[in-house]
């Protein structure tokens, strides 16, 4: 059966799902997509994933799931909700999808995957101290790594400069709402970098999410004293964390 696990990416409008080789952080299947049902309810979204893995054609049962999903997790539980239902907030997401599948299943924050799969496989791949994973999109997603080990849940994205919640201004949805260059964006990054190196002193920034793929139209405008790279995962980088994370737990 070799170090497989299935890893799935829960997002508001699309669920993305494949078989991971976790030696190797490679996808070893091809990479299927369902909507996400309407509405974001728990039931029903637990309902799309079984119908996912059973699309992929997975049929061995000692394959375990990793999900990730918008939420803060603690402990298996979901502790919030971004662009799905509300009955997730405080719900045992583990048991339910472990009842589900019917499968082990590990839930994980989408940044945090997201995160563990460059630091695991990507541009963090032996970095040392600490180290930030942001992702810029619809909001900032944040994830944070000691010496390679994750620390959950950090919500970096929502930092206070100038007197608001700066992902508001420095997400790439911001960007695109108010039509800047990238030159412009790039100011607004400039701080939001610069007060995360005054906060946390870290030793290196990986930038992830879609925009990610035209780095070099920004990440050059910013003069940090942190090295700042692209993330190299791309869009698997979801599914290669939470199916990563999923086989180490069963392993526990």
């Amino acid at each position: 059966m070799g170090k497989k696990a299935i890893g799935i990416d829960i997002g508001g409008t699309g669920i993305k799902a494949a078989l991971v080789d976790i030696k190797r952080g490679e996808l070893v299947s091809e990479r299927v997509r369902v909507e996400t049902p309407a509405g974001g309810e728990p039931e029903d979204i637990a309902d799309a994933c079984k119908s996912i893995i059973e699309s992929l054609g997975v049929s061995h049962r000692n394959y375990p799931v990793g999900l990730c999903f918008p939420a803060v997790v603690k402990h298996g539980y979901t502790q919030s909700a971004a662009n799905v239902s509300k009955r997730w907030i405080g719900l045992n997401a583990d048991e339910l999808f472990d009842r589900t599948l019917n499968r082990h299943t590990h839930v994980i924050n989408d940044a945090d995957a997201a995160g563990l799969a460059e630091v695991k496989f990507g541009a963090g791949r032996g970095s040392h101290g600490l180290t930030i994973m942001t992702t810029l999109g619809t909001g900032i997603g944040t994830a944070l790594f000691y010496n390679g080990v994750l620390i959950p849940n950090a919500e970096l994205g929502h930092i206070e400069i100038e007197g608001v919640d700066y992902e508001t201004k420095a997400a790439y949805s911001a960007m695109e709402r108010e039509g800047l260059s990238f030159e412009q964006w790039a100011e607004r990054l400039q701080k939001y970098y610069s007060a995360l190196e005054r906060l946390l002193v870290p030793d290196l920034f990986i930038v992830g999410g879609g925009v990610s793929k035209n780095h070099e139209k920004f990440l050059p405008l910013l003069n940090l004293k942190t090295p700042i790279v692209p993330a190299t995962t791309k869009n698997s980088a979801g599914i290669i964390g939470a199916a990563s994370l999923a086989y180490a737990s069963s392993e526990d």
